[in-house]
């Protein structure tokens, strides 16, 4: 799997754990909430550097795919431990 199939991949995953934790928001508490609007920071910097990286592939530096590939890591993470709080 190249580098844009896994990064692709990875963001899938995570956009479905944010979905299903949204949905779920409307009944989390208030440290949750809070955790959810960083999330969704980070979420917005995932999204622009993975927009960066698909557009001119072949040109990004490797720091660049670590640093995107870190941060989806981070971000699936993150859904997932919100999504665990509101079971």
């Amino acid at each position: 799997m190249n580098l844009q199939e896994e990064l692709k991949k990875l963001s899938e995953k995570i956009k479905q754990y944010r979905d299903e934790a949204r949905v779920q928001m409307h009944l989390a508490r208030e440290d949750v909430k809070d955790e959810w609007d960083d999330l969704e920071e980070d979420w917005d910097r995932f999204r622009t550097k993975i927009d960066q990286i698909m557009h001119d592939a072949e040109n990004a530096s490797q720091e660049a795919r670590q640093t995107a590939q870190k941060l989806g890591e981070d971000l699936k993470s993150g859904y997932q431990n919100i999504r665990n709080k509101l079971k």
